[in-house]
C-alpha cells in the first residue's frame, strides 16, 4: 500500500461517523441564564458530556454541538442557542441534515410538575405546554421523540408569575440535590440510546 493509500485509509478510520442520535438538552444561552430553572436541559448535558467524554464543541444548526459515542452509538449532543422557545429551529435543521428520525431524537428538558431532584422518562407525549417542547414538535413534525423531563418544581405560589419562576436561579441546596439527578439522567440516556427505554422507566420514573 503506497502513502496516499495509508492517509486515506487512516482518514477513513478516524472520520466521524454520521451521528445515529441526537440528544438535545433544552435552555436560553448567555450567562444571564446559568443555573436558571429553565436551562435544566443545558445542566444535564454537562453532566452526559463529563460521563461520555465528547469531541470539542462546534457552532453548527445554531447550536453548541458536540459528538459522543454513548451506548455504542455515535451521538449528536445539542445546546440550542436559539432560545427556548425556538428550540425546534436547530433540532429540526440536525435532523434534516444527518436524516434522523424522530424515534432517536432525545430531548432533556425541565418540568415544572415535577419537584427538584425528581426525575421522569416518557417515550412520546404532548408539549404540555413547554414552549421548546411546542416548538420541537411543529418544526420536526412529530411528537414521538422520547423525552426526559428534570423536575425543578413548581411556582412557590399561585400568583407567581410563571416566566420569573422557571427564569429563576436554583439555590446551592437546589443544585446539590441536582447533581444526582443528572448523573442518572446520563445513565438513563445511555439505556435509551441502547433500545431499553422501558428499563430506564422502570430504574428512574
Amino acid at each position: 500500500m503506497g502513502l496516499f493509500e495509508k492517509l486515506k485509509a487512516l482518514s477513513e478510520e478516524t472520520r466521524p461517523t454520521k451521528p445515529e442520535y441526537i440528544i438535545a438538552g433544552l435552555g436560553n444561552p448567555g450567562v444571564s441564564y446559568e443555573q436558571t430553572r429553565h436551562n435544566a436541559g443545558f445542566l444535564a448535558l454537562d453532566a452526559i458530556e463529563k460521563k461520555f467524554a465528547p469531541t470539542s464543541p462546534e457552532h453548527k444548526f445554531n447550536a453548541v454541538c458536540r459528538r459522543a459515542v454513548i451506548g455504542g452509538k455515535s451521538c449528536l449532543l445539542m445546546r440550542p442557542q436559539t432560545f427556548m422557545n425556538k428550540s425546534g429551529e436547530a433540532v429540526s435543521d440536525a435532523m434534516d441534515f444527518y436524516d434522523i428520525p424522530p424515534e432517536n431524537i432525545i430531548v432533556i428538558y425541565d418540568d415544572i410538575s415535577l419537584d427538584v431532584g425528581t426525575m421522569r422518562i416518557r417515550r412520546k407525549g404532548s408539549a404540555g405546554g413547554h414552549n421548546g417542547i411546542k416548538s420541537i414538535i411543529e418544526l420536526c413534525g412529530s411528537q414521538d421523540f422520547p423525552r426526559i423531563k428534570i423536575g425543578i418544581g413548581g411556582k412557590p405560589h399561585p400568583d407567581y408569575d410563571l416566566a420569573d419562576w422557571v427564569l429563576s436561579r436554583f439555590s446551592e441546596e437546589d443544585m446539590k440535590t441536582l447533581a444526582e439527578v443528572f448523573e442518572k439522567s446520563a445513565e438513563a440516556l445511555e439505556l435509551i440510546v441502547r433500545g431499553e427505554t422501558g428499563e430506564a422507566m422502570n430504574r428512574f420514573n
